[in-house]
């Protein structure tokens, strides 16, 4: 992803301080931390995330400090379907702490190929991001390095467990405080960029955004983001869509020798934008004027059989 189309992003989609965000991005936390710069901790975030957890290695390169990750939810993107079902419950959160902790205890493979699987650049730049309560599986990649086992082997093991248990707890009612947000269904915009296909996204997202709100959706190539302008056409509760492509192109500026490069970059993705609006309303129109339809319809039948008997009496 480029900077100017992440700029973009941040303009089309609103971002500012107090605003109620809903995040959906696989950029390894880029898009997330150019949020939570832009909000400068006032507000709240909602990111959701594939897999077993959130990916922030660029968000902790960003330093912010603690007081902006307060704001900072996360919620699974599997259980998404439930809470726009109305089948959403703590239950669904508390059976998979407890069973991923049974495997851990009773296997540590696990827990050993998490670490060889990411580089050692990654486990130093995740390091600090590791006393936030939701980070749960980066804090296990760390407690398995080499250099961490020391003070785990100096405590016991009863103690490293409920220090567990305490962070899946705290991650757990991190959860519900999220599906608290999404379930008011009034967040205040919505940004997309993921590796998966826009369209399943943006249609069950959208339904969390309150009416007059911004929503941008990010893409790499055009053709997906075409199906799900055309989906969005067809479902309505949607204005102002636009299709954009962002185009960057540096300038040589120095005395008498000013001009634009020849050489730029081609490659900076395509962006869709729009705004929410009630849906109900739409339906109750397109209802209303159905009627009015059947009404006026008897009304255009009267003139037909007036003529003919016009036509009788001339005779």
């Amino acid at each position: 992803m480029r900077y100017d189309t992440l700029a973009q992003m941040l303009t089309l989609g609103n971002i500012r301080a107090g605003n109620k965000m809903i995040v959906m991005e696989t950029c390894s936390g880029l898009v997330l931390g150019a949020m939570m710069e832009r909000m400068g901790g006032f507000g709240s975030i909602i990111q959701l995330y594939p897999g077993d957890g959130p990916v922030r290695v660029a968000t902790a390169c960003f330093g912010f400090p603690k007081s902006f990750y307060s704001g900072l939810y996360e919620f699974p993107l599997n259980k998404v379907d439930s809470l726009l079902n109305g089948t959403f419950s703590a239950e669904m959160l508390s059976s998979e702490p407890k069973d991923s902790a049974s495997l851990e205890g009773s296997n540590g493979s696990v827990e050993e190929r998490q670490p060889s699987e990411q580089d050692h650049g990654d486990n130093t730049a995740v390091a600090p991001e590791s006393n936030h309560p939701g980070e749960q599986d980066v804090m296990e990649v760390v407690s398995q390095d080499p250099q961490y086992k020391e003070p785990k082997e100096g405590g016991s093991k009863k103690d490293y467990m409920q220090e567990k248990q305490r962070r899946q707890e705290e991650q757990r009612k991190r959860h519900l405080e999220a599906a608290a947000l999404l379930k008011e269904r009034n967040a205040d915009g919505l940004i997309v960029a993921s590796r998966f296909h826009p369209t399943p996204l943006l249609l069950s997202l959208l339904d969390f955004v309150a009416p007059s709100r911004p929503f941008v959706v990010y893409c790499q190539y055009k053709e997906p983001l075409l199906e799900c302008y055309t989906k969005l056409r067809e479902r309505g509760g949607v204005i102002n869509l636009r299709l954009s492509e962002t185009w960057l192109r540096n300038y040589q500026v120095l005395p008498d020798r000013s001009h634009p490069k020849l050489l730029m970059s081609g490659g900076g993705g395509y962006l869709l934008s729009g705004f929410t609006v009630v849906l109900d309303n739409l339906r109750a129109d397109t209802s209303l004027k159905s009627g009015m339809s059947t009404l006026e319809s008897p009304k255009t039948e009267e003139p037909a059989p007036k003529k003919q008997k016009c036509t009788e009496s001339d005779t």
